[in-house]
């Protein structure tokens, strides 16, 4: 029985949690941080104790950044497998990355219980959107067994290179799974640099029309969101102005592709952004094909850990590690590793932010080791789709070894 609802974002298109009725969500590890977004609310309740269960929706990570920036469990389940009908969303019709709903836990075994018994619950039968597949245990359960995993790494984007502490927590779990027998190696899938541009270009096809609709004078927007809004509300002169300013003269070209790409687009150049995303898949389809039985792919959720209240101001592009499987429709679960530590994640020297381009810079303006002290970093797991068994299986089997290692992460503690 569901007992409460949860604050999130007007738009749903923000890794914070804050509106004009409830106000803002704070991190319950450090309240000057973002629980994460848009399903911040959950992720703070279940950080904090408050619940053991509860669903979110997922358009380019608002399961999964939650969890990494609270320190829970999330699941996010390719489209068909969870059921969706009576939820709303801020882009109804909006199908380019289709959004979807999914668990999310205090603990890994809840989020197990949780998808078992809700798949068990034969859900295509009053929900036309679920695909009609059971509880598959001879996958969950041969993972389980399977002596020896294949994990492919995948280091980077290409885009926003992970900061210290992120670097740190998946290169952790990365030795402690070969220290156990598992076969870890790095992998460089199919661009993800062109996954992000063709993402958010699809996401904000409408120009972002839709999302703005219901607001009501003086209303104020997420700060994500309105970045969003301003550059696709200038107009194509000025805009096209901007994209040659920002790729010729400040040589950013990625940025500039990126930013051109927020605008409304007629109805032809929607559906050959559809043909580009359909070719994308089947270039990752046929690169894992063969990759020698690759049971999984290791990253990170995000480049950084949870970002400062207002913060996504300036990282609102810094989604690619989650955004990419929403695109592909990958299952993609995220697990608690570690907490950022002050003294071994500081920025090196070396790192020049400004010669970053502006998806990096945005994000790691905002890195900080100090201040970010104790504040949690996960990992993510992904499977192809609809392999939500699987993933499962290699997400316990991750947390095995880890606490083999004595490097089990310990949940909040919250005093009554």
């Amino acid at each position: 029985m569901p007992y409460v609802k949860t604050n999130c974002p007007i738009t749903l298109l923000s890794f914070e949690s804050t509106n004009d009725v409830w106000g803002r969500t704070t991190n319950p590890h450090n309240t000057n941080y973002s629980p994460g977004g848009s399903t911040g609310g959950e992720s703070a309740l279940l950080a904090y104790g408050g619940g053991r269960i509860g669903v979110g929706s997922d358009v380019a990570g608002s399961v999964r950044v939650p969890a990494h920036f609270a320190g829970i469990y999330s699941l996010r389940c390719s489209t068909g497998r969870w059921p969706k009908t009576g939820s709303i969303t801020s882009m109804a019709g909006q199908e380019g990355i289709p959004s979807v709903f999914s668990p999310m836990t205090r603990t890994l075994p809840d989020l197990v219980y949780f998808t078992k018994s809700m798949v068990g619950m034969k859900p295509w039968e009053y929900d036309h959107t679920v695909h009609p597949i059971p509880w598959r245990a001879e996958i969950y359960d041969s993972t389980k067994a399977q002596k020896k995993l294949r994990v492919g790494v995948m280091e980077t984007d290409g885009v926003v290179p992970p900061t210290p502490a992120c670097a740190r927590a998946l290169s952790s779990v990365s030795a402690a799974l070969s220290t156990s027998g598992h076969s870890v190696t790095t992998v460089h899938p199919p661009s993800p640099t062109k996954s992000l541009l063709l993402a958010s270009s699809l996401l904000n096809s409408d120009g972002c029309h839709t999302f703005l609709a219901p607001f009501r004078t003086l209303e104020r927007s997420d700060a994500g969101a309105a970045q969003l809004s301003f550059y696709a509300a200038l107009p194509r002169p000025i805009r096209y102005i901007h994209y040659l300013w920002t790729k010729y003269i400040r040589r950013d070209a990625l940025w500039a592709d990126l930013l051109y790409g927020i605008r409304e687009h007629s109805t032809p150049e929607q559906w050959a952004m559809v043909a580009r995303r359909e070719a994308y898949k089947a270039e990752w389809h046929a690169w894992w094909q063969q990759q020698e039985e690759l049971d999984v792919i290791l990253t990170v959720p995000n480049a950084t850990p949870a970002v400062p209240h207002g913060g996504m101001r300036d990282a609102v592009a810094s989604c690619g590690y989650t955004f990419l499987f929403n695109l592909l429709d990958y299952t993609a679960g995220v697990l608690p590793v570690t907490h950022v530590d002050a003294e071994i994640d500081a920025l090196p020297a070396s790192c020049d932010v400004a010669a970053m381009n502006g998806v990096a810079r945005g994000a790691y303006q905002h890195y900080d080791a100090d201040k970010m002290h104790g504040l949690p970093v996960g990992v993510q797991v992904v499977g192809r789709r609809l392999q939500e068994e699987k993933v499962l299986a290699v997400m316990e089997r991750v947390v095995e070894v880890m606490e083999k290692e004595g490097k089990g992460y310990a949940l909040l503690e919250v005093e009554d």
